[in-house]
């Protein structure tokens, strides 16, 4: 039997509009990212994996998702995700929330602008002067 606070999320995705599903996307990467630092921080390694593990699973499913032919900068951004896999990666096995903060550190930008994006696109076209 589905719990009420699962049905609501299921029911929230699957409503969902895509610009909405991708801040949602990033909203969770960002989580993982910070939580995964702090665990790295405390010392409690199992966490941090399953945070960052998460984490490299969201940023291969923008990736694949990533239309690179849609837009100029779509090669660049499929860059970067590329770059964010290696070094949550590497960040895993050295266990270094340093290089975990700077993953975030681009991320957190890329979700506002995703997040700005989407509210101007829920808000509709702009009237006409």
């Amino acid at each position: 039997m589905t719990s009420p606070l699962n049905r609501y999320l299921q029911d929230s995705v699957a409503t969902a509009s895509p610009g909405k599903l991708l801040v949602m996307l990033y909203d969770r990467l960002v989580m993982d990212l910070t939580q995964g630092e702090d665990a790295l921080r405390n010392g409690s390694r199992e966490l941090a994996n399953d945070k960052l593990n998460h984490a490299q699973e969201i940023i291969l499913e923008l990736r694949t998702s990533l239309n690179v032919e849609a837009w100029s900068g779509a090669p660049g951004l499929a860059n970067l995700y590329g770059y964010l896999l290696t070094e949550l990666i590497g960040a895993n096995i050295a266990r270094d929330p340093e290089r975990v903060k700077v993953c975030r550190g681009f991320v957190e930008p890329l979700r506002d602008a995703w997040r700005e994006a989407a509210a101007l696109a829920a808000a509709g076209p702009a009237p006409v002067a």
